[in-house]
């Protein structure tokens, strides 16, 4: 199947709407039109309904998307590998998400850069979910992750235990009179962290304030005021210079991260010591079989 075939669908299908597609793609709507049908024609069903000004995917249109994304994933994959067949290296394609990035993998690239510049690399972003996907599809070499999946062919290896700890930016304050303040903010550190806060705390309302990352969560705190979890590592200077202070009282919950890859990736040899940059000890891997 032709790529700019997918790649017309998947945009199709973020904007919901032909012409907004058509002008992202810089092709004429009657283009984008035939595509789409062609698509349709060699499937043999529908992807879209297309009622006046309300472009919605069909059941089978919902499930061609995540292969058409996979079948992407991989050409670029397999295109960028290609490009870099001079070199003896082979591409690496790591992901996580966004909060590891924010605390410890942007670090860890530059690291990784510095003992082994050979190695050409790709980075992803993405929820947790979607680097699963990815893993076992094959188009991700390495993912970490939060929550250890337990998932036949992907094999599991902890890295190390990451401490969360309570900080705001008004001295004095203790744990219980931070999480029922206005402007407590409750940051997404997946659902283990949330079954244990809600347990210390059982008695909180809900947080006024709830987001994603840690790190719009650091910086809405630096600038606005307020109290929440954040990783140890991303506050060790805002804590140093006074910007931030530890709730003393509040308990320490700690968040083990793992690296996760098929486990019939090829390229284990050239990802292990990638892996073991970030981890202190060497730790026997899990496979869920």
């Amino acid at each position: 199947m032709d790529i700019n075939l997918l790649r017309t669908f998947l945009e199709v299908a973020r904007a919901r709407h032909f012409g907004h597609a058509a002008e992202t793609l810089c092709i004429t709507q009657s283009a984008v039109s035939a595509r789409i049908k062609l698509i349709e024609d060699q499937l043999g069903m529908p992807l879209f309904t297309r009622d006046r000004n309300n472009i919605q995917l069909t059941t089978g249109g919902q499930r061609f998307v995540r292969h058409a994304e996979a079948i992407l994933d991989s050409w670029n994959r397999a295109r960028q590998d290609v490009l870099l067949s001079t070199s003896s290296a082979q591409l690496i394609s790591v992901g996580a998400t966004y909060s590891l990035w924010d605390i410890l993998l942007e670090r860890w690239l530059v690291t990784l850069h510095q003992h082994f510049p050979q190695i050409p690399l790709r980075t992803e972003t993405a929820a947790g979910e979607n680097l699963i996907r990815m893993l076992l599809d094959k188009v991700l070499d390495l993912g970490f992750l939060f929550e250890p999946p337990q998932v036949q062919k992907l094999v599991v290896e902890e890295i190390m235990s990451l401490d969360l700890i309570m900080v705001t930016t008004q001295a004095g304050l203790t744990a219980q009179q931070a999480v029922s303040r206005d402007d407590y903010i409750m940051v997404d550190w997946g659902t283990a962290f949330a079954i244990e806060h809600a347990r210390v705390f059982a008695d909180a309302g809900a947080a006024k304030f709830s987001m994603g990352t840690a790190k719009t969560a650091y910086h809405f705190l630096l600038a606005c005021g307020g109290c929440a979890y954040l990783a140890r590592p991303m506050v060790e200077d805002a804590l140093s210079r006074g910007a931030l202070f530890p709730v003393s009282d509040a308990p320490t919950i700690k968040r083990n991260f793992y690296a996760v890859y098929h486990s019939q990736n090829l390229k284990l040899n050239e990802m292990r010591p990638l892996i073991a940059l970030l981890r202190p000890a060497s730790l026997a891997p899990v496979v869920n079989a």
